[in-house]
């Protein structure tokens, strides 16, 4: 647990975030398998959608960290950032997965991280749909209040690995994804945040992930960290503007997985 926060405090922050995220599924509920309108936020080529869930979930959000945290920082993906001299940032994303949130698929999460001085300290990955909230600070994690824990395996070939889309690595990454697809067990694609709660919670062993913003990732980190596992760049060091990001269950194929890795994220 980060030393300069007491244990009471952590605990109020917690439990609000655990408020947020109800905020949030209140509103992404009344649209999920419903019929919604899907705008385009590329120009010229490409699709990035986003839908009224995704605006009106992150309202929610803001107008009840505004309403009790007024002197916060906030970062979210739809409405952008609120600067402060606070040492807290709520970092947001209503609906990471929106392209499965639009194609029916409850592998979609709404994302909710706190930073303090930087520094990523409490998570929460909710599958409102399918009914599980992952909470994550740097002491644990709990799936629905029950605490979990990542799996050993201290090898690639004995590992389940995901990664949302191969095409996110670009350049020199493509060799090397494929050199880790090729050297693991299984591979699962196309699940978005959902990967990082199941491998929180035993179930898978490695995602990686290039091209990611940071309201992708914050909230993920202490869950993954939480549950006994490794959540960093490709260096080893925290996530940043590189976008790429490591998460491991086993801590020794962290170690193994981040010396293939390390090269490529020197920004």
């Amino acid at each position: 647990m980060n030393s300069s926060l007491p244990t009471a405090e952590i605990e109020e922050l917690k439990a609000f975030a655990c408020t947020l995220a109800d905020a949030a599924a209140e509103v992404s509920l009344k649209y999920f398998r419903q019929p919604v309108a899907v705008d385009n936020k590329l120009t010229g080529g490409g699709f990035d959608p986003v839908t009224k869930a995704d605006r009106g979930a992150e309202q929610a959000i803001r107008s009840l960290i505004e309403a009790r945290y007024p002197e916060h920082q906030i970062f979210g993906e739809e409405f952008g950032r609120k600067q402060t001299n606070s040492p807290f940032e709520w970092v947001l994303d209503p609906i990471d997965g929106t392209r499965a949130f639009i194609s029916g698929l409850p592998t979609w999460g709404t994302l909710i991280g706190l930073r303090h001085h930087g520094e990523p300290v409490i998570g929460v990955i909710d599958q409102p749909y399918v009914g599980e909230r992952y909470l994550g600070w740097t002491t644990g994690a709990t799936l629905n209040g029950k605490p979990i824990r990542t799996r050993p395996c201290a090898s690639l070939s004995n590992a389940t690995l995901s990664t949302t889309d191969p095409d996110l690595f670009t350049g020199a990454e493509r060799p090397l994804f494929d050199q880790l697809l090729a050297g693991s067990k299984l591979v699962r694609y196309g699940l978005d945040c959902y990967a990082y709660a199941i491998l929180s919670s035993g179930f898978f062993d490695v995602v990686i992930e290039s091209g990611l913003q940071l309201y992708d990732m914050m909230a993920l980190i202490p869950v993954v960290r939480g549950a006994g596992g490794s959540a960093t760049g490709w260096s080893g060091e925290g996530p940043g503007p590189s976008g790429r990001l490591l998460a491991v269950g086993d801590p020794s194929l962290a170690k193994q997985l981040l010396q293939k890795t390390k090269s490529f994220d020197q920004d």
